[in-house]
């Protein structure tokens, strides 16, 4: 096994650190990392807002749903949708920005992102740093645009912590390749595996836990989208810049 894909199938979510900074070397790196990912036409629509400062990221804890690994982390990258250089652009050519009403560019947006980030966990996971991804930033994401000063046209997706792990959680089960690879078409018939992945998460979260959790995936899953999960999202597209209406 090389080892990029040793370590891509390596990958677990650190959420204790040590107090060890990260150098700015390695903070480069991971972001010169992120850089090199694709996107749509080239047209680079992320943005990293590197957090450090204490006060800062005892806030954005807070904004988070109070996860403490925020706060305990060395370094907390927010990683964000940017169209505020192609709004730029249009400026500067004389032209609209169409953006505003179609939901297409909000899918850019997101999936630059996640290849963004996707390089920089991978990037930093080869300099023996601990990652987790943290989709809090959109809980309170009107908050999050204030104290970091985002200007229109650009949308906090998600944040990441970046530190030297204070311990090793293991890594949690994946699902069988049946459930995720498809050849040709879909194949729907996934209730007989996903009895089986559950049975097999409930183990593990017994083990993790010490016997004081016994929860599924399935359980898990549907609990988060019996509802909306975040009721502000529309409040803070319309605040910057993306009306979107064309969704019905």
């Amino acid at each position: 096994m090389n080892p990029v894909i040793e370590t891509l199938k390596n990958h677990r979510s650190i959420r204790s650190y040590t107090n060890e900074p990260v150098s700015e070397d390695h903070l480069i790196t991971i972001v010169e990392a992120a850089q090199a990912a694709p996107s749509w036409i080239n047209g680079q629509q992320v943005s990293i807002v590197s957090v450090k400062d204490d006060h800062t990221k005892k806030k954005l804890t807070e904004l988070v749903g109070n996860q403490k690994y925020v706060d305990e982390a060395p370094v907390f990258f927010i990683f964000c949708a940017d169209f505020y250089r192609a709004s730029l652009a249009a400026e500067k050519e004389g032209t609209s920005l169409a953006i505003e009403e179609e939901v297409d560019s909000l899918l850019v947006g997101a999936t630059d992102v996640g290849l963004a980030m996707g390089n920089a966990i991978a990037a930093a996971e080869s300099l023996g740093l601990g990652c987790v991804p943290i989709g809090g930033v959109r809980r309170h994401s009107l908050e999050v645009i204030k104290l970091l000063n985002l200007p229109k046209y650009v949308i906090p997706i998600s944040g990441l912590c970046i530190g030297y792990a204070a311990e090793d959680p293991g890594q949690k089960p994946r699902f069988p390749k049946e459930a995720v690879y498809h050849e040709e078409t879909y194949n729907p018939n996934l209730k007989g595996i996903l009895d089986t992945y559950d049975q097999q998460m409930e183990q593990y979260t017994k083990e993790r836990t010490n016997g004081k959790m016994s929860s599924n995936w399935s359980s898990r899953v549907a609990s988060f989208y019996s509802k909306p999960y975040y009721d502000n999202i529309a409040k803070m597209l319309k605040q910057q810049g993306f009306t979107c209406k064309n969704i019905k």
